[in-house]
């Protein structure tokens, strides 16, 4: 029961499935690791049943607690922009773990996610979704995601999914040297756009890519 629930059916099919690939490869994204990953991952399974059949439309749909799961597109490209030039990344931060969807296609193409959630009921679904796949290389953290996670820094790659005003200081003193933070940032006049930036040994490398639109980020917890 549990497996066919994973392989879903109708609209939540394989068939489905391999229709948003082809449309995210439209877009332009290139990273063979990323669409493999995507094309296998049931979204479904990380929204509400009653919008499962919309879990395959490149469009963000609502979690609750004002969060949304990303668009498939973006979380494609935030992947990809984070693997891009390297074989493998060993341990990713994700600030915003969400419903776990983000965190779920990143477990399957770097060697450990550490995942920071300010709301903790959606941090106790994203667990059930993971652990439903089976994925045994995600730790979980209930916490103010602009403090990073100091236990385990420095990291080779930092995600975030959510737009602050400016990058958190924390997290780019916990990016290793040589490490990718992929993160929207938000300017004064409420435009985000998504960043790549490059730790150095003699500072920050800064890279602009897509316009994107993404909750706040907010401090504290829920």
């Amino acid at each position: 029961m549990m497996q066919r629930h994973l392989q879903g059916s109708g609209m939540t099919s394989q068939r489905t499935r391999d229709r948003l690939i082809a449309r995210l490869i439209e877009k332009g994204i290139t990273d063979e690791r990323v669409l493999e990953v995507m094309r296998v991952t049931p979204r479904h399974i990380f929204v509400d049943e009653a919008l499962a059949s919309r879990a395959y439309e490149d469009t963000a749909l609502p979690i609750g607690y004002n969060q949304t799961i990303s668009q498939p597109y973006i979380v494609a490209r935030m992947t990809e922009l984070l693997l891009e030039n390297v074989e493998t990344l060993n341990k990713v931060l994700e600030i915003g773990t969400g419903c776990g969807y983000q965190t779920a296609i990143l477990a399957q193409l770097v060697g450990d996610v550490y995942s920071v959630e300010r709301i903790l009921p959606l941090q106790r679904k994203a667990k059930i979704h993971t652990e439903l796949l089976k994925l045994k290389n995600i730790r979980y953290s209930y916490s103010d995601g602009s403090w990073g996670w100091e236990e385990y820094a420095p990291f080779d790659g930092i995600l975030v999914a959510a737009a602050p005003n400016s990058v958190p200081e924390a997290l780019l003193q916990q990016l290793a040297i040589g490490g990718v933070m992929i993160i929207p940032v938000s300017d004064q006049f409420g435009y985000q756009t998504l960043q790549r930036i490059t730790r150095l040994e003699s500072g920050f490398h800064v890279e602009d890519f897509d316009p994107v639109i993404f909750v706040p980020f907010l401090t504290g917890k829920e």
